[in-house]
């Protein structure tokens, strides 16, 4: 009996999916599932009559897959991937290949690769993404860790990955530690501000313009066949069409309190560590803790008064703007985020290609775009770009979309409407093209309460100045 290319452990949505498509792709694939009913289920469902066997233990998982082993863990982030690597070390041969396909923090994946390979076999830590669809038909994938394991992991990888418009696969190797995993939790990031900014243009539509989900929906439709082309705003479109079983739009009857699973929440924190400003998606990862306090935002409406939300003008007007706003401040959330990528990349020691990330994410994931292709072509022409906004076409695109950003968020804030995530993409970037901000008080502050010293304008950088400031 054959051996199989690959093993899965853990059949959930992810790793089951993931286990179909890579069977799809021309390869054998072992499964095995702690609860073995999970194995025996998959076995006599989706699985039945593919090329996939099954096992009812480690020992017998590891025997069924050929050299070099590579073992892919689709399980819970943290504790559950540290001992299910310690169980498979006995098991494992040097040279062997442990990929954990899970949505780890970049941190432990760094942690494990040392580990790993201090034991003599490999470790891939690879960020996915795509959802359960892009699982099955084809995700973007990130990997990174041990770079002598990649040559025999990649002809899997790149088969089942999703394809950009020319074919080439959304999988390249990132780099070594949790590269794979940093560039994921971007990835999660950006996603983050890309939906809050669509709820965003969204309210503003829906309170201030007073239009139907039906309305909106169709803006929606028209803004997919333009700049704005993406998965989320195609999902959205569809969102707002759909109907409840009583013919009314479902998106009416849905609870706005929003949850979270923590990746935008360590896209943040690295920003903080970083010195790094990552307004939008933290302002988005803020604005999904207010929607969480329900009951105190219902209990505020009625004690804090506040405009009536109504905005005036006329309609055509107004969807440009807040296309153009939506637009711009897309620009800055990935300028913010590949500016991060930058600033860690130099702390790590990463050799990072940004034009291949942008690849990566072109298909299969969940912020796919066209915009994605105008990235990539600006870090193919300036690999060393400090800020996407200095790239001549994203210049000219902001350049384009100003008046009707600043109209916009004008108006909103004006009517009440609250925009975190486009007010401060434009105060992004008008600070960030600011050539003279007020940080020079700040500095005297910080040199008058603590003696923190400043630099002076009329000496060269890098010399310091204190000032008895009460003499």
């Amino acid at each position: 009996m054959s051996k199989s290319d690959i093993g899965i452990i853990g059949l959930a949505v992810m790793g089951a999916n993931l286990a179909l498509n890579i069977e799809s792709r021309g390869f054998k694939v072992s499964v095995f599932n702690r609860t073995t009913q999970k194995v025996t289920d998959f076995l006599n469902g989706h699985a039945y009559g593919k090329n996939i066997v099954g096992a009812f233990g480690l020992e017998e998982f590891v025997s069924q897959l050929s050299l070099p082993r590579r073992v892919m863990l689709m399980v819970k982030a943290g504790s559950a991937v540290d001992e299910l690597v310690e169980s498979l070390f006995p098991l494992l041969e040097h040279g062997d290949i442990i990929i954990d396909g899970g949505n780890s923090h970049y941190a432990d994946t760094a942690r494990r690769v040392i580990h790993v390979e201090s034991k003599g076999f490999h470790f891939i830590g690879t960020g996915g993404s795509g959802g359960e669809e892009g699982a099955l038909k084809g995700p973007s994938i990130m990997p990174s860790g041990s770079e002598a394991a990649w040559p025999f992991v990649m002809p899997i990888f790149q088969a089942i990955a999703a394809k950009a418009v020319d074919g080439s696969p959304c999988c390249k190797w990132v780099g070594p530690g949790g590269s794979g995993h940093f560039v994921k939790m971007i990835h999660n990031g950006i996603e983050y501000g890309d939906m809050q900014l669509i709820c965003e243009a969204y309210h503003i539509m829906r309170d201030g313009m007073g239009m139907s989900a039906d309305e909106i929906h169709h803006v929606f439709a028209k803004w997919n066949f333009g700049l704005l082309d993406s998965y989320l705003i195609e999902i959205t479109s569809n969102i707002l069409a759909f109907k409840d079983t009583d013919g009314l739009p479902l998106i009416d009857k849905i609870l706005d309190a929003a949850g979270q699973k923590g990746s935008g929440k360590w896209a943040v924190a690295s920003s903080l560590e970083e010195g790094v400003a990552l307004t939008l998606i933290g302002e988005s990862v803020f604005s999904r803790c207010l929607s969480s306090l329900k009951e105190e935002r219902e209990t505020a409406g009625n004690v804090l008064a506040g405009p009536s939300m109504k905005i005036d003008g006329e309609y055509g007007s107004l969807i440009s703007d807040i296309h153009d706003a939506l637009y711009a401040s897309k620009i800055v959330s990935y300028a913010q985020g590949f500016a991060l990528l930058r600033a860690s990349a130099l702390t790590h020691g990463w050799d990072l290609d940004y034009g291949d990330i942008a690849l990566m994410w072109r298909g299969g994931c969940i912020i796919r775009s066209v915009f994605l292709g105008d990235i990539k072509k600006a870090f193919d022409e300036d690999p060393c770009l400090p800020n996407l906004m200095l790239d001549g076409y994203f210049a000219k695109m902001l350049l384009n979309s100003q008046p009707g950003w600043r109209r916009i968020c004008a108006v909103a804030i004006k009517a009440g409407i609250p925009i975190p995530a486009m007010s401060s993409a434009l105060a992004y970037f008008d600070g960030y093209r600011c050539k003279s901000l007020p940080a020079n008080l700040l500095q005297a502050q910080r040199d008058y309460f603590g003696a923190h010293l400043y630099e002076r304008l009329d000496s060269p950088r890098g010399i310091f100045f204190h000032t008895n400031w009460i003499a």
